[in-house]
């Protein structure tokens, strides 16, 4: 039994040693990298840029007062649709306290002188009826008091002018009414019943009251920066992807593209503008923000493969073409566009040709 075990120990150790050393071996033997292929395949290929920007209505008009005054109505709500004319809002004027004054001084003043010129001409009448003094005489008064009568009218269409904006008897369009002076959608309404409000001057714009805007005419506002904005000229074809809007793409044209650049986050960028083309009943609110594909160039039907396959030597643009199994050969090309993902092959090589892929 004891020279059993004296074989057996020294028999499993070795056995174990063995297994050790082929194990080992076997690990440290490289296994032979397969190399995946591809073929290239037809398809389009489009070169564009992406503009960033919103679209907004063509003309966007800001309704203000030609009076300054408190809003005592308002006629309309965001969303409405006007005509040109139709009623915004009703102004309550609030006349300055030392020109209201001023203006009803006046009137007392123009009363009184009403008064004496009146007394004048009646004296003056009686006098020429008994032949007492000479028509030419009697002329004079009878101006004076005319004169009187125009002056208390003038005094008193100035007050009402201050109190209410307007002459009642003129049948003009009161200033305190305030109409829209375009057709379209109220898009704003920034005021509110009770708010005062203060008309356009030389040192005032003016309180906006609505903004109206015709939503059948809308643009694209956006920004390129300069590496891609001379590339692309007025009439070209844009595609715009509205985000709030998934499922539908938007045709416009280029219409503007600004001469000047302003820079932001240190990068120059140019103003372009392009007008949307608005399908029957196709509705885009103001302000949506939208991007804008630009289409540079465009091959249809081309020969393509994946960018990841190309390999360089220089400015020499190369594949490995699988000759064999597993085998593979350098193969020049040249190439044509590209849009990033795909590029286009020109020469170099066939549709049948299986492209080893990198690892």
């Amino acid at each position: 039994m004891k020279t059993f075990f004296k074989i057996f120990i020294p028999v499993v150790i070795l056995g174990i040693f063995g297994y050790t050393l082929y194990f080992l071996w076997d690990k440290s033997k490289e296994k032979p990298v397969v190399y995946e292929t591809e073929t290239p395949f037809y398809t389009d290929v489009i070169k564009k840029t992406v503009a960033t920007g919103s679209v907004v209505p063509r003309k966007e008009i800001e309704i203000k007062p030609v009076v300054s005054g408190i809003i005592d109505e308002l006629y309309v709500d965001e969303g409405d649709m006007v005509k040109k004319g139709d009623l915004i809002a009703k102004i309550r004027i609030i006349p300055d306290m030392i020109t209201l004054n001023n203006a009803e001084s006046r009137i007392e003043k123009a009363k009184i002188n009403l008064k004496d010129a009146k007394r004048n001409y009646d004296r003056q009448l009686n006098l020429l009826e008994k032949g007492v003094i000479a028509k030419a005489d009697f002329e004079t008064y009878e101006i004076a008091y005319q004169s009187a009568q125009e002056e208390l009218k003038a005094a008193e269409e100035t007050l009402q002018l201050i109190k209410e904006g307007q002459l009642k008897k003129s049948g003009a369009p009161t200033n305190t009414l305030v109409r829209s002076t375009v057709s379209g959608m109220v898009l704003d309404v920034p005021v509110e019943i009770g708010d005062q409000v203060i008309e356009a001057n030389n040192f005032n714009a003016g309180t906006t009251i609505s903004t109206v805007a015709d939503m059948n005419d809308m643009v694209f506002k956006g920004k390129i920066d300069e590496t891609e904005v001379g590339k692309i000229h007025e009439n070209m074809h844009l595609i715009l992807s509205i985000g709030a809007i998934d499922d539908t793409k938007f045709d416009a044209t280029l219409t503007k593209i600004s001469p000047k650049g302003v820079e932001e986050n240190g990068a120059i960028q140019f103003e372009i503008e392009a007008n949307v083309n608005l399908k029957e009943n196709q509705f885009i609110r103001a302000g949506y923000s939208a991007n804008a594909d630009i289409v540079l160039e465009k091959a249809d039907s081309v020969m393509v493969i994946p960018e990841s396959l190309l390999k360089f030597d220089g400015d020499t643009a190369y594949v490995e073409v699988e000759t064999g199994e597993q085998q593979f050969e350098k193969r020049i090309i040249e190439t044509g566009l590209s849009d990033g993902i795909n590029i286009q092959v020109l020469s170099g090589i066939d549709e049948n040709d299986k492209i080893k892929k990198t690892s």
